[in-house]
C-alpha cells in the first residue's frame, strides 16, 4: 500500500471498513521481485519510435505511450501499453493475488495497487527513457480518422518522455506541442465527431478531486482540457478494435451497456422541455448532450438525469458463441477494457486475448479457464472501488463543511424528489442531499447548511 504522512484525515477507517489489503503477502512480492529479470524474449526492438506518455502529474504507474503522426492525408498511431503478461506466470502466487484485488483502488492519502510496486512503478510501466516491454497497438487511418489497418504485437519501446494533461494542454494553447502529439489536435476532434455520429453518450458531470490542502486536505473540480478528451478516444478507439478481433474470433471479454429503453429517453426528452433546453427532433442523446454547456446548471441537471441512459454496464465472457449484447452504449459500438493493464486485471486477458488471434494461435488453457471468471471478479472490485471513492468523498465533504453548520449556499438542484433534492454546490465541490419541497431542477437555490459529521460522513442541507 502506497501512503502519505498527512494525518489531518485518517482514511484507514475506509480501509477497514471495505476490507482493503494493507499489504502483498510475502510469496507474491518474491514473485513479482523476481520477475523484474524476466526475458522479453524474442520481439521487435521499436525502441525508435518517440512514444510520449500522458498522465495525472507524479504518476509512476504509467500504462500507455502514444504517438501521433500524419501519414499522407491519414494518420498513423502507434499506442504502446504496459505487457504484464511477461510479469504474470499464469497461476502463480501474484496471478491469484491480482485476481482476488482486481484493480488499484484510490483513496486520498494513497492507492492499493493491483501490482506490487517493483511492477507497476517500475519494470512493467511505461517510465521515459528506459526500454520496457510493451503491448503495441499500430492503427492506419484515413483523413476522417477511421482506421483501415490495425496490427497488435508485442515489442520493445522507450518512451521519450512523460507529460502530464495540463502541461500538454499549455502546449497546445501556446501552439508549441511535442512533435510526438502535435497531430492529436487533429486526429483527437476527428475521433471525437465519428463518436457522435456513432450515438456516444458523454456526461460531462463536474468530477470532484481530492488534493492535498497544507496539512489537510481540500476539493476541488477540473473542467476536461481538450487534450483530456483526445487521448480518451486513442483508448476507445483501442478497446473498439479490441473487441473486434475478439467478435470476429468468437472468443474473448467485452465491456458491455445496454441500449437505454424507450422511456429513459423519453424521460430525458421531458426533463430538457421543462427546462426549456431545446432538442431538436433529429439529435441523437449523445449529440444532445455534447451541445450543452457543461457550466450551465440546466446542463448539470440534464446530464444527472442521462446517467439513468448508461445503466447496466458490465463485463461479458464468452468463448465459441459470440453474445447477443456486445456493444457499449456510451461509446456506442462494441468495447473492452484492454489499456489500463497495470490497473485493472481484464485488461491483461483481453490483451492476451488478442495477441493469441492475430498471431493464428489456439487460446492457451489458462486464458480460456480464466475468461468466464473475470465478469463477476472484476464486477465486484468496480463495487469496491466505487463505494470507497464515494466514503472517501464523503468524508472529506464533511470534513471541509465542519464549523460551517448554519450558513447559506448557492446550489444548483440535480435531481428532485417530493421532498428531498440532490444538488451541487460550487464552492467548495460538494454533492449532497438537500430537504425541501418540489425543488425545481435545473435551478440555482439557495441552502443552508444544517450537518456535516465527519465521524458519520454525512452532509445535509435544507432549502432556504
Amino acid at each position: 500500500m502506497i501512503r502519505t504522512g498527512r494525518a489531518d484525515l485518517d482514511f484507514d477507517g475506509i480501509r477497514t471498513e471495505f476490507g482493503l489489503p494493507s499489504d502483498f503477502p510475502a510469496d507474491v512480492l518474491a514473485e513479482a521481485e523476481a520477475a523484474v529479470s524476466r526475458s522479453a524474449g524474442d520481439r521487435p526492438d521499436l525502441t525508435s519510435l518517440p512514444l510520449v506518455t500522458i498522465d495525472p502529474p507524479g504518476a509512476k504507474d504509467l500504462d500507455q505511450a502514444l504517438l501521433v503522426e500524419r501519414d499522407g492525408d491519414g494518420f498513423t498511431v502507434h499506442y504502446a501499453i504496459a505487457d504484464l503478461g511477461l510479469f504474470v506466470e499464469p497461476g502463480g502466487a501474484l496471478d491469484l493475488e491480482v485476481r482476488r484485488r482486481g484493480q488499484t483502488i484510490y483513496l486520498p492519502d494513497g492507492k492499493v495497487p493491483l501490482h506490487p510496486t517493483v511492477l507497476s512503478e517500475g519494470a512493467a510501466s511505461l517510465l521515459p527513457d528506459v526500454v520496457r516491454p510493451a503491448v503495441l497497438w499500430t492503427f492506419t487511418c484515413s483523413a476522417d480518422g477511421v482506421p483501415t489497418d490495425v496490427e497488435v504485437r508485442r515489442a520493445l519501446v522507450r518512451s521519450v518522455a512523460q507529460f502530464d494533461y495540463e502541461s500538454v494542454q499549455a502546449s497546445f494553447d501556446a501552439g508549441d506541442p511535442h512533435p510526438s502529439v502535435a497531430a492529436l489536435a487533429e486526429f483527437g476532434p476527428l475521433r471525437r465527431k465519428l463518436a457522435l455520429e456513432r450515438g456516444a453518450v458523454e456526461l460531462h458531470l463536474p468530477e470532484q478531486e481530492i488534493e492535498p490542502d497544507g496539512d489537510g486536505w481540500k476539493l476541488v473540480t477540473r473542467p476536461r482540457a481538450d487534450v483530456d478528451s483526445w487521448n480518451a478516444e486513442i483508448s476507445l478507439m483501442t478497446g473498439m478494435a479490441a473487441a473486434s478481433i475478439m467478435i470476429e474470433a468468437r472468443v474473448g471479454i467485452l465491456r458491455t451497456l445496454p441500449d437505454p429503453d424507450g422511456e429513459a429517453v423519453a424521460e430525458l426528452r421531458k426533463s430538457a422541455a421543462a427546462l426549456r433546453v431545446p432538442w431538436p427532433a433529429e439529435l441523437s442523446p449523445g449529440a444532445f448532450l455534447a451541445g450543452l454547456d457543461p457550466a450551465t446548471p440546466e446542463a448539470l441537471a440534464l446530464f444527472t438525469d442521462a446517467t439513468r441512459l448508461l445503466r447496466g454496464a458490465g463485463y461479458t465472457a464468452f468463448n465459441g458463441t459470440v453474445p447477443d449484447v456486445v456493444t457499449h452504449a456510451g461509446v456506442a459500438a462494441p468495447y473492452t477494457h484492454v489499456t489500463a493493464p497495470l490497473r485493472r486485471l481484464a485488461d491483461r486477458f483481453a490483451a492476451e486475448v488478442c495477441l493469441a488471434v492475430s498471431a493464428g494461435q489456439e487460446l492457451p488453457g489458462w486464458l480460456a479457464e480464466a475468461l468466464p471468471l473475470l465478469p463477476s471478479a472484476m464486477g465486484a472490485s468496480d463495487s469496491v472501488a466505487s463505494k470507497v471513492d464515494r466514503a472517501s468523498l464523503d468524508l472529506v465533504e464533511a470534513r471541509v463543511l465542519a464549523g460551517r453548520v448554519g450558513e447559506e449556499f448557492e446550489a444548483v438542484v440535480l435531481r428532485a424528489g417530493e421532498d428531498e433534492a440532490e444538488v451541487f454546490v460550487s464552492s467548495p465541490p460538494v454533492l449532497a442531499k438537500c430537504a425541501g419541497e418540489r425543488l425545481p431542477e435545473g435551478e440555482r437555490v439557495r441552502v443552508r447548511l444544517v450537518e456535516a459529521d465527519a465521524g458519520e460522513r454525512r452532509v445535509r442541507f435544507v432549502a432556504v
